[in-house]
């Protein structure tokens, strides 16, 4: 799902304009955005948890040219962590778990 189309579905569900619906998705995205900038952490209820991470420094490998340790430094992440509706939701998208050979 694009933005577009979350703009095109609120606008058909609300009867508000699709400008209208822009504006308040982008204005909510450009929110977000700002206090992650800052560090805050965004809590979304029932939908999940923003928060920025900082990796800390590692050494990495090139495939190219294993012999040679690349140094990473350290970097701040964005983390998200899904809501328990959203966990529940996508965890019914799991495979069965297939029978267990029987044991002798």
């Amino acid at each position: 799902m694009t933005k577009r189309d979350l703009v095109l579905r609120i606008s058909n569900e609300t009867n508000l304009s699709q400008q209208e619906v822009l504006e308040v998705v982008q204005k909510t995205l450009n929110y977000i955005t700002e206090a992650l900038a800052k560090e805050d952490t965004v809590e979304l209820r029932n939908f999940g948890v923003f928060e920025v991470k900082v990796r800390k420094a590692r050494i990495g490998r090139n495939p190219n040219a294993p012999a040679h340790d690349v140094p990473i430094p350290p970097r701040a992440v964005v983390k998200f962590k899904a809501g328990k509706e959203m966990r529940e939701a996508v965890i019914k998208l799991s495979p069965p778990l297939a029978a267990a050979p029987p044991q002798a």
